[in-house]
């Protein structure tokens, strides 16, 4: 590996924005706490130190659907970066979160003389993208049961260990893939009666789920 990529990996996008004369500011939110809504102007772009953000968007007709959800580690509200002037969706922290605001000129001057800084949020964006084009892919061609399982497990990051707790509503998860309560509440007890889950403070993961989609 170059030394090049050894300084991308280590890279903490958090402890550049904090370290960056601008200042930009830090704030906490309390589950359910509203980060920006729909319509607002798109004046910056966020990052998640710890927590969990909800996306959602809601249609002329007040029909509300989740679109995606954030992990710690993750910038949102970028689309602001392009010709989007107002935000196109709502973020609600679902866990008490952390959250790093950047001003949008200052965001730009900062991709503009930070090389490595722009390397990783390219990197984000590109992954961001890849996540779209899955989410389409699992929406279009896979079951309820496998976009469950799926969803379960990227809550969970599981890549960065072999069980994690996902403190989510049953609801919201029914929102997500695009189901009922009842079906999620369905597959989440016979994901537990597996052993891929159980259901201790929370909704903990096993990395074993993976088996609900690699299956046939």
């Amino acid at each position: 590996m170059s030394s090049e990529q050894d300084d991308a990996q280590r890279f903490d996008p958090a402890v550049f924005l904090n370290a960056v004369r601008a200042s930009p500011s830090m704030r906490s939110y309390p589950p359910k706490g509203t980060i920006f809504s729909q319509g607002d102007v798109g004046d910056a772009v966020f990052y998640l130190r710890e927590g969990q953000v909800k996306l959602s968007h809601q249609s002329p007709q007040g029909k509300d659907a989740v679109i995606g959800f954030v992990a710690a580690g993750d910038f949102f509200g970028e689309s602001c970066l392009g010709s989007s002037a107002a935000r196109m969706s709502t973020a609600t922290a679902v866990t008490a979160s952390s959250v790093v605001r950047v001003e949008k000129a200052v965001m730009l001057r900062i991709l503009r003389d930070e090389p490595q800084f722009s390397q990783a949020f390219i990197a984000h964006l590109l992954a961001r993208n890849i996540r779209i084009e899955e989410d389409l892919v699992d929406q279009l061609f896979n079951s309820s049961e496998k976009r469950l399982a799926r969803a379960l497990l990227l809550l969970a990051n599981f890549e960065r260990g072999d069980t994690a707790t996902v403190k989510i509503r049953q609801s919201t998860l029914a929102e997500m893939i695009g189901t009922t309560r009842s079906r999620v509440s369905f597959f989440i007890n016979k994901f537990r009666r597996l052993g891929y889950v159980d259901m201790r403070g929370g909704i903990r993961v096993k990395r074993a789920l993976l088996n609900v989609i690699l299956g046939d």
